[in-house]
């Protein structure tokens, strides 16, 4: 009866940090807004306010690689796996009455660890965009991030229309 009793509150307690980690709220970095994609010879860019309609001419002068700087996403199966082995771990090395602390502490302690490792295996470390900067003939700097900067290059020549990068 006393195992019964015992293999009840260890699977209570896995039950509750497991829910616990699942309300849980991931915080993260947000994520690189981009104007939009290059396609057609075209690359969508904001509309600058004070000559919307206009044509400008420029030279691209600097093309940087955004990186993401969040930590990756979980799914809350690393916290959950994590709570058991902690469960396990904290049952065995427990002895009478401090038993369950010693589960208790360890399913805890497992679900924050395996959260913390599953968001480090997922960390993206891939390229999230390119940052377009573009000298205007005219004098000043227009800035435009991007998705891929498509077959534009360093030194192109680019013609600013309508919100949009075209090479010439």
């Amino acid at each position: 009866m006393l195992q019964m009793t015992r293999s009840f509150a260890v699977a209570g307690a896995v039950v509750l940090a497991a829910s616990l980690t699942a309300c849980g709220h991931n915080q993260s970095a947000p994520a690189p807004q981009y104007s939009g994609g290059y396609s057609g010879g075209y690359q969508t860019a904001p509309a600058y306010p004070n000559n919307p309609q206009g044509t400008e001419y420029g030279r691209v002068s600097n093309i940087e690689v955004l990186q993401g700087r969040s930590q990756g996403q979980t799914s809350g199966a690393g916290a959950v796996i994590g709570a058991v082995v902690g469960g396990v771990l904290g049952n065995q090395i427990g002895k009478g009455s401090g038993r369950a602390a010693a589960t208790g502490v360890g399913i805890v302690g497992g679900a924050v660890a395996g959260n913390a490792i599953e968001g480090r295996n997922n960390s993206n470390q891939e390229a999230q965009g390119y940052r377009l900067s573009v000298q205007l003939d005219q004098g000043g700097y227009r800035v435009y991030d991007v998705g891929t900067p498509g077959d534009l290059r360093i030194g192109d020549r680019v013609r600013l229309y309508n919100g949009q990068i075209s090479r010439i």
